[in-house]
């Protein structure tokens, strides 16, 4: 009996299923032009079911194991849905409603780590072709994600001497009134050491030269008499080199003039036109061996001394 039941129970429900679709009205189609459409309500009914249906295609198209085919088919139709969706947003503000275009939460385009990617249509409305989901990761469709690597752009010659100035050279340093201070600083402290070593060295060089005795140097100033003989011998060495110089100096001197003197030869040199007339001879006589022969040349020599010829 259970089952008589089941089954008039089923038979019921289908009955009951069955009346209440005939009691509804057939459901409309979305018109294919936007254009058709004269009634606000049922525009913003058609662009509110596109919407469910952009929500719904872009939820399937994050599973990455549906396969390449099937993700560009979804990628397509969600950009086609978004098409549409622009011609529904353009027909409301047509027939007097909201202008959805400027909203200002529209969705942004970000890339495969999240990051929002600077495109013309971020809302999807206008020209261009959207990538979503899975589809990012597609061979061809991951390198436009990609960012270029930077390229660091070399300069010219040009470009770097433009950016020279005067601050480059220092000449700026001392406009800040940093750097005269210290150098005075430095400069004063200097001046003191040399000062007090030039003091020094002349308080035991006339200690020294007082306490000299038979070429021994005898303590001065309180200290050995190594500082003095020091100090003597480098005055002595300094006059050792300075009259070297001057021997060095006076035997250049008597080598220019040895070589200025006027040389006089014990023996007859040729001039200049006897130079040129042997050099001519010879350039001849290398002419001869090469275009003629040995007899000929030999016969030449016969005719000349016939002849008293000397050329």
């Amino acid at each position: 009996m259970a089952r008589n039941e089941e089954k008039a129970q089923s038979m019921l429900n289908r009955f009951i299923t069955m009346k209440q679709e005939e009691k509804r009205k057939p459901r409309e189609r979305r018109p294919y032009l936007a254009s058709e459409c004269r009634d606000l309500a049922d525009a913003e009914r058609w662009r509110s079911e596109i919407l469910r249906e952009i929500g719904a295609k872009v939820a399937e198209i994050q599973n990455e194991g549906l396969g390449e085919h099937r993700l560009r088919d979804l990628n397509d139709e969600i950009n086609k849905l978004l098409r549409e969706r622009g011609h529904w947003e353009r027909r409301i503000v047509e027939l007097g409603g909201r202008d959805y275009s400027r909203s200002s939460n529209a969705p942004l385009m970000t890339d495969l780590d999240g990051n929002i990617v600077a495109v013309p249509n971020p809302s999807g409305r206008g020209p261009g072709y959207r990538y979503f989901g899975a589809a990012r990761k597609l061979p061809g469709v991951r390198e436009l994600f990609e960012k270029p690597p930077e390229t660091r752009k070399r300069r010219t010659r040009y470009e770097i001497h433009k950016r020279i100035n005067a601050g480059y050279y220092g000449y700026y340093d001392d406009e800040d009134g940093v750097l005269e201070p210290l150098e005075a600083a430095a400069e004063k402290r200097m001046r003191a050491e040399v000062i007090a070593e030039w003091h020094r060295v002349e308080r035991v060089r006339r200690e020294a030269m007082k306490g000299v005795v038979s070429g021994e140097v005898v303590t001065a100033g309180g200290r050995g008499g190594e500082a003095a003989r020091e100090v003597l011998f480098e005055g002595v060495e300094e006059e050792v080199e300075e009259e070297r110089k001057r021997e060095e100096e006076k035997r250049e001197r008597e080598k220019g003039e040895e070589a200025g003197r006027e040389f006089v030869a014990h023996v007859p040199l040729p001039d200049e036109k006897e130079i040129e007339r042997m050099v001519l001879e010879k350039k001849k006589k290398e002419l001869l061996s090469k275009y003629t022969s040995d007899a000929l040349q030999v016969e030449q020599e016969e005719a000349k001394e016939m002849l008293n010829v000397r050329r």
